[in-house]
């Protein structure tokens, strides 16, 4: 399976993702390693992505998706997907079985705070209101506070890891690739 946290920035999914990969031992990647140096430079300029600078990355996270789910590497993905047609890119013709959104949510006034304090490589504080204003409220996904703490949102996806899979009928497994 492979669990994509998403969300606008300052939503935690990278310092989720991580700590969750670590519970759980999943493989971890992050969607933003991906990215072309292109698109890093506008991002840390603060000039939000298009669609067509979204494309190419979109495309090759898809493949490495694909590859994971091949090869049954449970996998934690951390990446924005803010708009439907990008979760359709990333997910292709797989279930939810094998790749499930989880939207990472909080206040506006929360993720400003998060973001005042923290340094990222390129992503520009300045771009939280234009994530907020593209981010299509999914309707599959699951949905997860992170007001509290990263431990609180980590409890919460474990337990909806165990409520899908009982719903499936299998045992409950949190099992390395």
């Amino acid at each position: 399976m492979v669990l994509i946290l998403m969300g606008v920035c300052g939503s935690g999914k990278t310092t989720i993702g991580e700590m969750l990969a670590r519970q759980l031992d999943w493989q971890f990647a992050d969607g933003d390693d991906y990215h072309p140096e292109s698109n890093r430079q506008k991002m840390a300029a603060g000039i939000p992505l298009q669609d067509a600078d979204r494309a190419p990355w979109l495309d090759n996270l898809h493949r490495h998706i694909l590859h994971w789910v091949e090869c049954g590497q449970n996998t934690i993905l951390a990446c924005s997907a803010l708009k439907e047609e990008y979760r359709q890119c990333l997910r292709g013709t797989l279930g939810l079985h094998q790749v499930q959104f989880v939207l990472l949510h909080a206040p506006r006034e929360v993720l400003a705070e998060r973001l005042a304090h923290r340094s990222h490589a390129y992503m520009n504080p300045a771009l939280l209101d234009s994530q907020l204003a593209t981010l299509d409220t999914p309707a599959d996904a699951w949905q997860v506070s992170v007001a509290g703490t990263p431990q609180e949102a980590c409890q919460a996806i474990v337990a909806l890891l165990g409520a899908a899979s009982r719903s499936a009928g299998g045992p409950e497994r949190h099992c390395a690739p």
